[in-house]
């Protein structure tokens, strides 16, 4: 999985944000390393990012994200040589602007800590309707070949219970295979029967050729399960941010040695850069 750092501009296209929607407190889910929420913040709009590297390698992520663009620099020009570039100009600006992006992200997780909070789908760090609207870019239906469709319809019925207004989700396609995620419509049957009515909206963005489309949830109707008490809640929450620090003192052991001990087991992004980096045994 790649951690990518799109800007606000680039969600405004993508999700089709008005300035009503704008008006309202909005969640990214997951957030990664774009500058959204800080640029967000700097136009007065109540905006909060999750995202589990948030636990991982909060203080360096916008580092990480920065160096791993730069490394994969050929890698995603190979990829998308055959891209629309209705939004970034080449590979080269696409990735130039990534990296700006990364380093408005870093200072702002420092800035304003509060703004990120740790978390992952399929269970968020929220109450029902902490949010009027969320968003959510570049891991439902993207990873549709990774994430099976039982954590695809965990999440979205997760996302729905976090969002008092709408969730809007983009793309739709598989980033791999250039295909729209084959479950989407039994999908969208079922979170029908949950009371969520859902629409495919065209929007004025196109990064893969095709696909341009986001789904969006309607979530007034829906009322979620009841879940565990909020006193069990937050000890969940104290129990996963205890276990993160002693991971990252760990890491930070490990690093002195010049390697990272932790697999893809606990962190699903592997980052090529360091592994790059490691002496050879």
């Amino acid at each position: 999985m790649l951690v990518s750092a799109r800007s606000f501009e680039e969600y405004r296209a993508m999700f089709a944000l008005t300035g009503r929607d704008l008006d309202q407190r909005i969640l990214d889910c997951p957030g990664g390393a774009a500058s959204f929420v800080a640029e967000a913040g700097r136009r007065g709009i109540d905006a909060v990012a999750v995202d589990r590297q948030y636990a991982y390698h909060r203080e360096e992520l916008g580092l990480l994200v920065e160096r791993e663009t730069a490394f994969k620099r050929e890698l995603l020009a190979e990829e998308t040589k055959d891209y629309p570039w209705s939004w970034y100009s080449d590979a080269d600006d696409m990735v130039a602007r990534w990296i700006a992006n990364a380093r408005v992200f870093r200072a702002d997780i420092a800035a304003r800590p509060d703004r990120y909070v740790a978390g992952s789908l399929p269970e968020l760090p929220f109450g029902d309707d902490s949010f009027d609207l969320v968003l959510s870019s570049h891991l439902l239906f993207s990873y549709g070949n990774r994430l099976g469709e039982e954590f695809h319809r965990a999440a979205l019925l997760e996302l729905a219970r976090v969002a008092r207004r709408e969730v809007r989700l983009f793309p739709l396609m598989v980033y791999d295979t250039r295909v729209r995620y084959e479950g989407l419509e039994r999908l969208r049957r079922e979170l029908a029967s949950h009371g969520i009515a859902s629409r495919v909206e065209r929007v004025a963005y196109e990064f893969q050729p095709g696909d341009n489309d986001m789904l969006v949830l309607s979530c007034a109707d829906y009322r979620a399960p009841a879940r565990a008490g909020a006193q069990a809640q937050a000890q969940a929450q104290v129990e996963v941010q205890t276990e993160a620090r002693a991971e990252a003192r760990a890491e930070a052991r490990a690093e002195v040695q010049g390697w990272t001990r932790r697999g893809e087991a606990d962190d699903p992004v592997r980052w090529r850069h360091r592994e790059a980096a490691r002496p050879r045994p």
